[in-house]
């Protein structure tokens, strides 16, 4: 890879080099599948999950270079999408190189949902309703988590969602219920809806990350639907991704944390190789659609294992992107 300091070209601009012939050759190799063909064919499919503010442009194509299947975007509030230019050019970036991926909407409302879905629907490779956020103000205003008590919303917009844009895969996000039984009948109810596959999360929406996930619900649900079943919760290796395939028999694995620590996850790599890093700039360089802070963060999550505890505290005390990358040359010699 070319040096950090090359990124910087005689008028200051930063420019890309090695990492868009990653992008062109990654294009190329892709499979010639469809993603639905792909997921039926039984490949086991490395996602990265929806994360609020994290999975934006730069980040997904970064996944997709290091072993990612699928990415989704954040999830994206369809009342505000529908009604604002302004929010949609914020919320929503994408470019040749950004596939499969899926758009999430947060809703609650089947008009407001396809309204959205139909916005996007020639730019992306399906679309999801989030019915799995467990954040106080997503539940209160009746979106993500909250709509699992209310299974005839989920399946009004979600059949209308199959019936205007079928051409196009949609899936649901969800969280497991207390009574398990519930949430088996939700996806059996999904099933029938014509959804493409359902993604669960094995915690309930009032159980902390440090709770153990529920394997055992993650596999009731595959067992009584025969849909494609994505696992959701504590995926941070390779290996671990694995383990959940045999314990539970899903057709693939979603990471979050997992993955804004180690982007390199799915390639076996046990923390992200520098080479990770300077992608991560590149693509940020060239595409942008990342605020300078968020940036800056997705580089602490990435480095956590590389610096000692001064230099966490040095490098997080930064403000521009210009000391970012002038430091990290300076740290690793690029």
């Amino acid at each position: 890879m070319t040096p950090l300091d090359d990124i910087v070209d005689q008028n200051g601009e930063y420019t890309s080099n090695d990492t868009l012939v990653k992008l062109y050759n990654l294009r190329d190799q892709r499979p010639k599948q469809t993603l639905m063909e792909r997921i039926h064919s039984g490949e086991f499919m490395k996602i990265q999950a929806p994360m609020v503010r994290f999975s934006r442009l730069p980040f997904r194509l970064l996944c997709s270079l290091w072993g990612c299947d699928i990415t989704y975007t954040p999830m994206i509030m369809a009342y505000e999408f529908n009604r604002s230019s302004s929010c949609r050019d914020s919320d929503f970036t994408t470019n040749q190189y950004d596939q499969p991926m899926v758009v999430q909407f947060g809703a609650k409302s089947a008009e407001e949902l396809v309204s959205a879905a139909e916005k996007v629907a020639k730019h992306c490779q399906g679309v999801d309703l989030n019915c799995g956020c467990p954040q106080g103000w997503v539940m209160r205003e009746g979106y993500g988590a909250k709509l699992l008590s209310n299974p005839e919303l989920i399946m009004d917009m979600t059949k209308q969602l199959n019936n205007r844009i079928g051409n196009l895969p949609c899936s649901i996000k969800i969280r497991i219920q207390p009574d398990l039984q519930k949430t088996v009948e939700l996806v059996k109810r999904a099933e029938h809806c014509g959804i493409s596959w359902i993604t669960v999360h094995g915690r309930t929406h009032n159980q902390r990350s440090s709770h153990p996930v529920n394997y055992n619900a993650i596999k009731l649900v595959k067992e009584s639907t025969t849909l494609p079943v994505f696992a959701n919760g504590d995926v941070f290796t390779l290996q671990q991704a694995n383990e959940i395939r045999e314990r539970t028999g899903v057709n693939g694995v979603m990471a979050a944390r997992g993955l804004l620590m180690n982007p390199a996850m799915y390639s076996g790599n046990d923390q992200p190789p520098l080479e990770v890093i300077k992608d991560f700039i590149n693509l940020y360089a060239q595409f942008g659609s990342l605020s300078p802070v968020i940036f800056h963060r997705h580089l602490m999550y990435m480095l956590y294992n590389y610096l000692n505890r001064n230099e966490k505290s040095e490098f997080n005390q930064l403000q521009t992107v210009v000391s970012i990358v002038d430091y990290l040359n300076d740290k690793f010699l690029f």
